[in-house]
C-alpha cells in the first residue's frame, strides 16, 4: 500500500472535525568544536510521525515512530481532542493540494563525506586558535536532510523536501584578566558552498575578538545609532516580528489593546514584511505544517499596521485571513504560528548620508544575543563604533542597546537602500527551537536608543 493510501484509511471513520497526518524521515550532522577539542562528530538518521485532530474545537495530539498502527495513533488523538472540546471550531476553507516539492541546491551538503566537512572546520579551528590573544573557539556545524509529508482529511497529500545547513564560528580572546569574543553566523537551504572558503572571515573574527581587549567602553546614554542589516534585522525579528505572531496576540489580553490593525507605528518610510515565497532563503516554503500556501505578509505598510501572521485557528478565531505561518520543528510538536523570513524593506538613504547628520552617535553591527518581554527589549551588539562629525571614530567594546519597540519604531528616522538577508542562527518559541528562518533589513539610523557598555 503507498503511504497516501495508508494515511487515507488510517483517518477514515473517526468522530473529528479534521484530521492531519505529519510523517517525516531525515539524516543529519553535527560537528562540534570547544578549543583544541573535538566534543562531538555525529551522523544521525531519524523518521517519526504524528496526528494532529480537531473535535468541537478541541486538538488531540499523538506522535509515533512506526507506521503499522497508525491507526490507532489517530484514535487516540480523537480521544484525546474529545476530551478538551467543548465547542465547534469551524476551520476556513482551503483548497485541498495534492504536490511534491523538491529543493535544487549547488553543492548538496547531504552529499559530501563526513571526513571533508570535518577537515574544512579543523582549516577554520586552527586558523582562529593559532591567531595572537585567542585563548579558545567554539563551532558548532549542523545540516540535515530532510522529507516531510503531509496528508489531511480535506484530500490533501503534500511531500516536501527541506533541508537545512547552520554555522557559526566564535573565537574568544584574553589578555590578563579581560576576555572578549567575536563571532560569524551563516547558513543555507543545505547548500555546503556556502560555507567553502571562510577562511578570510575566520581570521577576521580572530582579530575582531583581540581587538576589543584593548577597546574603550562607551559612555552609557542616549544616542542616535545606526544599526547595520544583520542587529536592524534581528531587531525586525525578536523585538516586533513575535508581537507579531497571532497566537501570542490572540492569548494577551495587554498585547490585543496595543497590535490593532490600523494603528500608527513609525513614519511613512517604514515597510516590514514576512514573506516565505522568497528562494533560497532558510525561512522559505511552498506550503507550511497545515498544508496552507506560503504568503507574503505586510505587517506594517508606510508606518501602520497591517496584517499579522497566522494559522488556520487564529486567523478562524481573530476574523482574518490565513498566511501560510503554521510551523513545526519537528514530529515531536504540533505546529505553531511561526515567522518565515522577517525584514524592513529597503529605503532611500544611503549608509553615508546617515553618519553625515549625526555629531555623536554610535554604529552598531552583528549580536550576541537579547531578551524580549512584551514591548521592551534588550540587545547586545556584536561590533561597535563611535560616530564622530558624520565620520566612523574608534571601535568600541560590546554594547547593549534598551527600550520599547514602540518607541523605537517612532524614532526611526532614516532607511538605508541596502537590504541584506542573515541567514545564521535560528528562532526559539514554545520549547521548539531552532526553526530554521532568515531576518534583514537595511542599515536604519534611530533618533534616540539608550545604549550601555558592559
Amino acid at each position: 500500500m503507498g503511504m497516501r493510501n495508508l494515511f487515507v484509511d488510517a483517518m477514515k471513520g473517526h468522530d473529528a472535525d479534521y484530521i492531519e497526518i505529519h510523517f517525516e524521515e531525515s539524516q543529519s550532522t553535527d560537528i562540534v568544536y570547544r578549543g583544541g577539542s573535538l566534543e562531538e562528530v555525529s551522523r544521525t538518521g531519524n523518521s517519526g510521525g504524528n496526528v494532529r485532530v480537531l473535535v468541537k474545537g478541541g486538538w488531540g495530539f499523538a506522535s509515533f515512530n512506526r507506521l503499522d498502527k497508525l491507526r490507532d495513533k489517530v484514535a487516540l488523538a480523537v480521544q484525546e481532542g474529545t476530551l478538551v472540546g467543548r465547542e465547534p471550531l469551524k476551520l476556513p476553507p482551503a483548497e485541498p493540494a495534492v504536490d511534491r516539492v523538491t529543493q535544487q541546491v549547488n553543492k548538496n551538503a547531504a552529499t559530501v563525506p563526513l571526513l571533508q566537512k570535518k577537515e574544512l572546520l579543523d582549516e577554520y579551528n586552527d586558523i582562529m586558535l593559532s591567531s595572537p590573544k585567542i585563548q579558545s573557539t567554539r563551532i558548532g556545524y549542523h545540516d540535515v536532510r530532510r522529507r516531510v509529508v503531509f496528508a489531511s482529511s480535506e484530500g490533501s497529500y503534500i511531500e516536501q523536501a527541506r533541508p537545512d545547513l547552520s554555522l557559526r564560528l566564535t573565537a574568544i580572546a584574553r589578555e590578563n584578566n579581560e576576555i572578549q569574543q567575536a563571532g560569524l553566523s551563516l547558513g543555507s537551504r543545505g547548500d555546503f558552498s556556502m560555507v567553502e572558503s571562510l577562511h578570510a572571515q575566520a581570521k577576521e573574527v580572530a582579530g575582531r575578538a583581540a581587538a576589543l581587549l584593548s577597546a574603550p567602553q562607551v559612555k552609557g546614554g542616549e544616542y542616535a545609532v545606526i544599526l547595520d542589516p544583520v542587529l536592524a534585522g534581528v531587531f525586525t525579528h525578536e523585538a516586533f516580528g513575535h508581537l507579531s505572531e497571532s497566537d501570542f496576540v490572540y492569548q494577551n489580553d495587554k498585547l490585543r489593546q496595543v497590535m490593532v490593525l490600523g494603528r500608527r507605528f513609525s513614519s511613512k518610510h517604514l515597510n516590514i514584511v514576512d514573506d516565505a515565497t522568497i528562494p533560497g532563503l532558510r525561512g522559505s516554503y511552498k506550503y507550511d505544517d497545515e498544508g496552507m500556501l506560503a504568503t507574503k505578509t505586510y505587517l506594517i505598510r508606510e508606518g501602520v499596521l497591517v496584517g499579522r501572521l497566522h494559522s488556520r485557528e487564529t486567523a478562524t478565531k481573530m476574523g482574518e485571513a490565513i498566511t501560510g505561518n503554521a510551523r513545526a520543528i519537528n514530529h515531536l510538536f504540533p505546529p505553531i504560528v511561526r515567522m518565515a523570513n522577517t525584514f524592513i524593506e529597503s529605503g532611500g538613504s544611503s549608509f553615508k548620508e546617515m553618519l553625515a547628520d549625526i555629531k555623536e552617535g554610535v554604529y552598531v553591527k552583528d549580536w550576541y544575543g537579547g531578551t524580549t518581554s512584551l514591548e521592551m527589549f534588550t540587545f547586545s551588539a556584536g561590533e561597535a563604533y563611535m560616530i564622530r562629525q558624520g565620520i566612523l571614530a574608534e571601535p568600541l567594546r560590546p554594547v547593549v542597546l534598551t527600550g520599547n519597540v514602540f518607541a523605537t519604531l517612532e524614532n526611526i528616522d532614516a532607511i538605508g537602500n541596502d537590504l541584506a538577508m542573515n541567514q545564521g542562527g535560528g528562532c526559539g518559541k514554545g520549547g521548539q527551537s531552532p526553526l530554521p528562518v532568515s531576518n534583514g533589513s537595511p542599515h536604519i539610523r534611530i533618533r534616540r536608543c539608550v545604549v550601555g557598555g558592559r
